[in-house]
């Protein structure tokens, strides 16, 4: 479960913002929205958060950033050689920042520990990387490493906590790998859990969402009740779903591609099998009627897409990052969406959902508690600036937040001009 997360000095975010899911005051919605981390002395800890702002706000590079964390630490040990740029960029439109590494910290709990975990980076080296763990609740330091300018070495701190091949871990660290990838890969069983958290229980996903394949692959087998029942509670009108696992055809391909990239395509899928999507609705006489699923809208292919990461995540317990979760769905199917998170007997393991959206309908106090509503916006110096609904005390149950939110009351509204033709 995820706690809270900060980042600075990358792409639209100059000064730190930090981004929280920790249940703030107020006693709404308790049962459904929150939930306690009895193994973490205690602390309430949200289901769900939504981020509005205009377009350009840097709501998506707040789970670029997140995105770029996970990929930096999945990858950076293991994909990189020595010399290799790490994909991270700071924050352009000051001649300061240009300079500086972009920094990233995520708080979270794995099992009945909490950790606290971070690293700067420049595209040439990590300049530091920290992780404290509070495995009986104090902090306890199990390793740091900084860049010394001066010396132009590494400084370290290997805590005593930390057991294992520490040394060895340390001498085997690339100046573009981090401490923490390096010892996994090494074999460090204490850090693996950390590992863990980024490789399997945080999920991301950009605006297009996923592809069917997951959800049709669930269709295979005994899951596929739960895909059914998905689709039957979002009122989609399907009787059933059939997938075939066909070999690959090269005629699907449209027509006009470049022959370079039909060989290569060829050549990739050769000897290999496609799923064969089929959606089946019954008739006004009853009887069932096959539709390919390229036949269904754009808005029931998507939310036949969310079905499997959306059960995944559910069934797991794991964090959710979404960007533009409205897209191409109805306001009522978001609600939906959101509201599976929101209810215990569908949420289970407590998982969390957060996502970035401009559908405002969802914007009530019904819906979300105020904690869980986030605004971005760009100030003067054209950098993102985050901050909670909470920052303006909106009156419990009372205020109408999606209207207060469009007549200007809380920012992150775009500021529109009228179109001057030039003379």
């Amino acid at each position: 479960m995820l706690i809270e997360m900060s980042v600075a000095n990358f792409r639209s975010f100059s000064g730190e913002q930090t981004f929280s899911l920790v249940k703030g005051k107020g006693d709404e919605l308790l049962s459904t929205n929150t939930f306690e981390a009895t193994a973490v002395n205690n602390i309430e800890l949200l289901r769900s958060a939504a981020i509005y702002g205009p377009n350009a706000s840097g709501k998506s590079n707040l789970l670029l950033a997140l995105g770029t964390m996970k990929q930096v630490v999945l990858e950076s040990a293991v994909n990189l050689q020595r010399g290799d740029k790490l994909p991270v960029m700071p924050f352009r439109l000051s001649a300061e920042t240009r300079q500086q590494p972009s920094e990233f910290e995520v708080t979270f709990v794995v099992g009945s520990v909490r950790y606290q975990y971070g690293f700067a980076a420049s595209t040439e080296r990590i300049h530091e990387e920290w992780l404290l763990a509070y495995p009986k609740g104090r902090a306890q330091r199990w390793f740091g490493r900084a860049w010394n300018v001066d010396d132009q070495r590494y400084d370290w701190e290997l805590g005593s906590n930390l057991t294992g091949e520490k040394q060895l871990w340390q001498k085997s660290t690339r100046a573009n790998a981090l401490f923490l990838s390096t010892a996994v890969q090494l074999n460090s069983e204490q850090l693996q859990p950390i590992f863990d958290w980024f490789k399997n229980t945080l999920r991301l996903a950009n605006v297009g969402g996923w592809g069917p394949g997951f959800s049709a692959s669930l269709c295979e087998n005994s899951s596929k009740s739960q895909v059914m029942d998905f689709l039957r509670a979002a009122d989609l009108h399907i009787d059933d779903i059939v997938v075939e696992s066909k070999p690959f055809d090269l005629e699907t391909l449209p027509e006009g591609m470049p022959e370079p990239l039909r060989d290569v395509i060829a050549g990739n899928m050769k000897d290999k099998t496609v799923l064969d999507i089929k959606t089946v609705h019954k008739d006004s006489d009853g009887k069932a009627v096959t539709f390919d699923f390229e036949d269904e809208s754009d808005g029931t292919q998507k939310l036949f897409s969310f079905a499997g990461p959306w059960i995944d995540s559910l069934t797991n317990g794991y964090v959710l990052f979404i960007d533009e979760l409205h897209d191409n769905l109805h306001p009522r199917l978001v609600q939906f969406l959101v509201q599976l998170f929101h209810n215990p007997e569908t949420n289970p393991n407590n998982a969390q959902l957060v996502f970035t959206t401009h559908e405002t309908s969802i914007l009530n106090q019904e819906v979300f508690r105020r904690d869980q509503i986030w605004f971005c916006e760009k100030d003067e110096s054209h950098a993102t600036a985050l901050y909670p609904l909470t920052d303006f005390s909106p009156r419990k149950g009372r205020e109408n937040l999606e209207l207060a939110y469009l007549s200007g009351r809380y920012g992150a509204l775009p500021f529109i001009r009228s179109l001057e033709r030039a003379s």
